[in-house]
């Protein structure tokens, strides 16, 4: 068990950083470094896993006594996996490839204490169905929504990106946000670290 270990979210992702916010823990954001490109052969979960415990890994010289906590997201249809778009003509074109179809969503949450050595790991699936939708729709969508293009599949689910999803089958609704809560709070409990 941890003694007043500090809490490290290993995301630059406001969306998580938000998330991690509302369980009302004091903690801190470093920038992993650490390379995100999928490994050939590699499953939606495999690599969503991977990258979350390899960048909770990356921040353990510089937290050698810390609960880091690493997240990652990969979003698979078609039998591909769906990056961020980060461009809005990429978000256009990929929501309208993405329209009336079913998308998983796979959210890996690794939590690391680099004082004893212990991690534990977490994919959440959730399903996600997605309305049909024309680019006039898209279009208007990603004006309002212009962080969208930073989300995995192009579609901000907390957002006004709920009016695109028909749809949304997950054991925890924070999981598609980008941090599968409900598993990371036994997690924390597991360290000592009550949440309520």
């Amino acid at each position: 068990m941890s003694e007043k270990l500090p809490l490290v979210l290993g995301s630059g992702s406001v969306f998580r950083k938000a998330q991690l916010e509302r369980l009302g823990l004091a903690f801190q954001t470093a920038l992993p470094d650490f390379d995100e490109t999928p490994a050939a052969g590699e499953s939606a979960a495999d690599t969503a896993l991977r990258l979350a415990e390899g960048k909770a890994r990356s921040l353990a010289a510089a937290f050698p006594a810390a609960l880091i906590i690493g997240a990652d997201q990969v979003a698979w249809c078609g039998n591909r996996q769906l990056g961020k778009p980060m461009s809005v003509a990429k978000a256009q074109q990929m929501l309208l490839s993405l329209s009336g179809q079913c998308i998983e969503f796979y959210s890996a949450v690794v939590l690391l204490n680099t004082d004893s050595g212990k991690i534990y790991r977490h994919v959440d699936k959730t399903v996600v169905t997605m309305r049909c939708l024309d680019a006039a729709q898209i279009g208007r969508y990603l004006e309002r929504e212009p962080d969208a293009v930073y989300c995995a599949g192009g579609a901000m689910s907390e957002g006004l990106g709920a009016a695109l999803l028909e749809r949304v089958e997950s054991s925890d609704p924070n999981a598609l946000i980008g941090l599968p809560l409900y598993r990371l709070i036994g997690f924390l409990q597991e360290e000592g670290v009550s949440v309520v």
